[in-house]
């Protein structure tokens, strides 16, 4: 399921944001991009998500926008800064740019600035978990309310199979005469009107339409479709389970259209195929 989530906080003259988004996935693929000083903190981060997020590509980001006064009590990882420092020279030499100011660059690059101290650091992870947690909030909030749309959209591709299969009952009736008469017509042409037996051709005829009844399946469907919408108000993540049902529903469907024998029954029929297959993709959304 798609979802997205942002929260920021202002500390010690920072601004941290932590942006959350997730595409659609079988499984729980977490993708996090955080500071290096966090980094012992990453299976913290990676055990929240697993509990609150059941499944999807889900891609974190933690970022630190240090004011210009942050200098003041921090320190300069000075190897780290020779390393971006030397780089810069060597572009810069290979370009021939004599005129850009390469120590400002330098200072700009991640980790070049560092807090020295350690509760400083804790601090500052609190503030950043505690940016996480709302995120997080905001996330979640995010595919709730998707949630509910997409449940509203499920009930209606339902509510639309079950007119569909209303619709195909109100033309099975038609059927039996119009078979009647198309096998009629077709025997009194092949043996002739007079030669018909006709106890033997009503005998055939009830076989024939036998065969063609279709109240099983219409049962089943009923069934399957109020289960559907049965396991819709389940609290539970439900979503194969609703995947199981509506493979039961295209089974019931497809058998309705091999039997309709009926052009106006087969269009029915094509329709609520069609309401199916939508359900199907949204499904893909469903937890």
């Amino acid at each position: 399921m798609t979802g997205y989530g942002l929260a920021t906080k202002d500390f010690a003259n920072a601004k941290y944001t932590v942006e959350i988004k997730s595409l659609n996935s079988k499984f729980l693929e977490l993708s996090l991009k955080i500071p290096k000083s966090f980094s012992d903190k990453e299976f913290v981060l990676r055990n929240d998500c697993s509990k609150q997020i059941e499944r999807g590509k889900v891609n974190i980001s933690i970022n630190v926008e240090n004011a210009e006064t942050t200098l003041k009590t921090s320190t300069i990882n000075q190897p780290l800064l020779n390393h971006y420092y030397q780089q810069l020279k060597t572009a810069a030499n290979s370009l021939g740019d004599t005129g850009s100011n390469l120590l400002q660059m330098a200072l700009n690059f991640p980790e070049v600035i560092q807090f020295t101290s350690e509760e400083g650091i804790e601090d500052e992870w609190k503030t950043v978990y505690e940016t996480f947690g709302e995120a997080l909030k905001n996330f979640q909030n995010f595919r709730q309310d998707e949630g509910n749309v997409l449940k509203q959209d499920l009930i209606l591709r339902i509510n639309n199979i079950d007119e569909g299969m209303r619709l195909v009952s109100e033309q099975e009736p038609n059927r039996i005469p119009a078979i009647r008469e198309r096998l009629n017509h077709f025997l009194e042409e092949a043996v002739g009107k007079e030669n018909v037996d006709k106890n033997r051709f009503e005998q055939e005829l009830i076989y024939y339409i036998d065969k063609l009844d279709i109240t099983e399946e219409k049962i089943r469907l009923k069934s399957h479709l109020d289960y559907f919408l049965e396991a819709l108000k389940d609290k539970d993540a439900n979503g194969k389970k609703l995947g199981f049902i509506s493979q039961e529903i295209g089974r019931e469907i497809n058998t309705m259209g091999s039997k309709a024998n009926d052009a106006k029954m087969q269009q029915i029929v094509v329709g609520m195929k069609e309401e199916l297959e939508k359900i199907k993709e949204q499904l893909l959304n469903v937890l």
